[in-house]
């Protein structure tokens, strides 16, 4: 049984009267990657900021390494994790390599630890790692980001839109890096609006509205097969509709020439069964799945505003 490493139980959090975390529940797993999406104004910045420490819950319990927030444990666990929320505050006039070695000195991490040119390798900055940080271009201050938050090796990786910035040979590398990461023992928790990318980099999904969870899962489970595409030969469709239709199954004519089946939990199969006995005999039979877009667009509305 995979062990919890987060848990949010029922937490809120307000902003005067608006609430941005309205009795939020949710768990990640050990050695996952998971996506915690939400349209604007959800509260995914929030629930980060919460988790982090960064701020205070009104209600709810949120569970960190075992540890409860509010109680003084949970300032060491919050130490096992890194975190790409947003720019940090950089050393504009110290080079990439010195940015690093400052922050590995806050975690007991000397100058010439193996671990600070291993960092600048993972993310692709070795070649800059002599350069003064006041020349980096957006997507090379990414990546910088990114090397302060694994430096000491944290067990719990938490990203804010990883790839702002980066061009597609960045794009492909952080998603990679990213994938890499339960193979070297860590966690990852990712927030991004780049929907094909998260479904190219996560196993697990969380996706909130108004602060509130409205699917939770393996990706695998909530961008699911929805029913079956089936082509037939020309003048055949009004008959494999009738013969779809009295066997209690929604099917309708797509304008690419096709019909598309509710199926529910039928295998393909059946459609092919069904119009067999009708007389028609499908040119194509596939399942029809639902991409992520159209999962979360259904899910989460038209929210706004950031939080």
């Amino acid at each position: 049984m995979a062990t919890t490493v987060l848990s949010f139980d029922s937490v809120t959090k307000s902003y005067g009267s608006r609430r941005a975390v309205d009795e939020l529940r949710f768990r990640v797993e050990e050695r996952s990657v998971t996506g915690l999406l939400g349209a604007n104004g959800a509260g995914k910045s929030t629930a980060m900021k919460l988790l982090l420490g960064l701020a205070t819950p009104n209600g709810g319990t949120i569970t960190l390494f075992g540890e409860r927030q509010g109680t003084p444990g949970f300032a060491s666990a919050v130490r096992r994790t890194g975190s790409h929320i947003e720019l940090p505050a950089l050393y504009e006039r110290a080079t990439a390599r010195q940015n690093i070695q400052i922050q590995g000195a806050a975690f007991g991490i000397g100058r010439r630890d193996p671990r600070i040119e291993a960092v600048l390798e993972t993310v692709g900055l070795s070649s800059r790692s002599s350069d003064k940080v006041k020349s980096f271009s957006l997507g090379m201050r990414q990546r910088m980001s990114l090397a302060l938050a694994l430096v000491h090796e944290p067990e719990l990786v938490v990203l804010d839109e990883p790839i702002n910035g980066l061009d597609p040979e960045g794009v492909v590398e952080m998603r990679e890096l990213i994938r890499s990461l339960p193979s070297r023992g860590m966690t990852a928790l990712v927030s991004s609006h780049v929907l094909d990318e998260i479904e190219r980099t996560v196993d697990q999904l969380v996706i909130i509205r108004d602060g509130r969870l409205v699917a939770e899962g393996p990706i695998d489970s909530i961008v699911a097969t929805t029913g079956t595409i089936v082509r037939v030969p020309g003048g055949r469709e009004p008959a494999a509709l009738a013969a779809l239709a009295a066997a209690g199954l929604a099917a309708e004519s797509a304008k690419d020439g096709s019909i598309h089946v509710d199926t529910g939990p039928q295998p393909g199969s059946v459609v092919s069964e069904l119009l067999a006995g009708a007389e028609v005999y499908p040119d194509e039979l596939r399942p029809r799945t639902a991409d992520l877009e159209s999962v979360f667009l259904g899910l989460t509305g038209d929210d706004q505003g950031e939080v």
